[in-house]
């Protein structure tokens, strides 16, 4: 029943995740979602570590792409220090903007994971578009209004998953 909110795997916080892991996994993107994910939803300038790992992505030929449900003007101000391609509107948990975010990138959905802090918008949408998805913790432990609903219902849905999937365990990489 919950399994379309089920992640393929949960790591801490996205800066752990390596291009070494990723290109062991045959990972060669990332897309990922913005708020509370790459950065804090209420600091859009991001962090050294979030500086570091862009590099570290970047280095490794790994392209890294934004897919948010923000309006454009809200990502395009976040990602423009970084020089991050994204996709706005993404309308998460539907699986247009994923599609779209390896597409542009002219790869193919088993190229690609799709990393994120909600199971119901990333991990749905990612299931949804058949693509990998990571879980993340998010970043701090505050949300905006829009997303504090959502989050109710995930606690009990990740219950359930951790419950009938012992598998499921928060890790320091993938």
């Amino acid at each position: 029943m919950f399994s379309k909110f089920k992640p393929t795997w949960m790591v801490d916080a996205i800066y752990q995740i390596t291009p070494h892991q990723l290109k062991k996994q045959g990972i060669k993107a990332v897309l990922t979602d913005l708020d509370n994910t790459l950065i804090a939803w209420n600091d859009p300038d991001g962090s050294e570590e979030l500086k570091n790992w862009l590099l570290e992505m970047k280095n490794a030929g790994i392209p890294v792409i934004v897919v948010s449900n923000n309006n454009s003007e809200r990502v395009a101000r976040a990602v423009a220090p970084f020089g991050l391609q994204y996709v706005h509107r993404a309308l998460k948990p539907f699986s247009r903007g994923i599609k779209q975010g390896y597409r542009q990138l002219g790869l193919q959905k088993e190229d690609v994971v799709m990393i994120g802090d909600q199971i119901m918008t990333d991990i749905q949408g990612a299931n949804r578009a058949g693509v990998r998805s990571i879980l993340v913790k998010p970043i701090i432990n505050t949300d905006s209004w829009k997303t504090q609903f959502n989050r109710l219902l995930e606690r009990r849905i990740m219950k359930y998953l951790l419950k009938h999937n012992p598998e499921m365990k928060w890790r320091g990489g993938i």
